[in-house]
């Protein structure tokens, strides 16, 4: 039988025998648990700057699409404006072609108005020689005036022909109305002031201011006649023309009908 000493010393070697592989167990087992974190954790760490990676190329890529989208859509409208500046140049060279055409026309027109309106005016000024003789200082004062207009560049040829035909209708508003105007008479007698009376150009009346001589204009003759007959009728014409008195049948010296004569051009 062997004794309980031994028993004891033979347990206690068996146990430390076998405590051995268990503590040399220990830091192996542990190093491979480090190293699987550590492998853990480089691969967390690739997984995240890869999907870091992928997010910038997605927003890259989105990027890229928005302004791909926006180039395109810059350039629609960049053809749609051209389209339209093509319209617009097109037109613009339709009215560049009617303005040419049109200054051609502009210069052939001026060519043939501006004889056109000489002859007008050569025309008037010849009448107005002609013409009963009221008014005579004004109205060839204006004929005058238009004489002058007529060859200065500095004057459109619209205005010049305004001028004329305002001067046309003066003389034509003459032949039909009244008038009472103080003016001068100039023959053998001499200069001497007197009130004229005018109507329309059928009769042109005189009276001196003090009313001692009454006379009119001989269109047939071409002067002064004095005939003393007519001063009350003058002086009643002189009284409606000024508005003094109310309109009335007035008696007046008529020259006798003769045939028109011609005013050459």
């Amino acid at each position: 039988m062997i004794p309980l000493k031994s028993r004891l010393v033979k347990t206690i070697s068996l146990l430390l025998t076998m405590a051995v592989p268990l503590v040399l167990a220990v830091p192996v087992h542990a190093q491979s648990l480090d190293d699987a974190l550590k492998a853990q954790v480089a691969a967390d760490q690739a997984a995240a700057a890869s999907q870091e990676r992928i997010n910038e190329i997605r927003e890259k890529t989105q990027d890229a699409a928005a302004k791909y989208a926006q180039a395109l859509a810059e350039t629609e409208s960049m053809e749609k404006y051209n389209q339209q500046l093509g319209s617009q140049v097109a037109d613009q060279q339709k009215e560049m072609e009617s303005i040419e055409r049109q200054l051609v026309e502009i210069e052939t027109t001026n060519r043939e108005v501006q004889p056109l309106m000489q002859k007008m005016v050569d025309t008037l000024q010849r009448f107005v020689a002609l013409d009963v003789p009221f008014l005579f200082e004004e109205r060839t004062n204006r004929v005058k005036s238009l004489q002058e207009l007529m060859p200065r560049a500095d004057v459109a040829i619209s205005e010049k022909y305004r001028r004329i035909i305002e001067a046309y209708q003066i003389e034509l508003e003459y032949g039909r109305t009244l008038e009472a105007y103080e003016g001068r008479i100039e023959d053998g007698s001499g200069v001497r002031t007197v009130d004229f009376v005018r109507l329309g150009r059928i009769s042109l009346m005189y009276q001196t201011l003090d009313g001692v001589e009454t006379g009119y204009w001989n269109a047939q003759e071409k002067k002064w006649v004095v005939d003393n007959s007519y001063a009350e009728a003058v002086a009643e014409a002189r009284r409606v023309a000024r508005k003094d008195g109310a309109p009335d049948l007035l008696r007046v010296p008529v020259p006798a009908p003769q045939a028109p004569q011609e005013v050459r051009s």
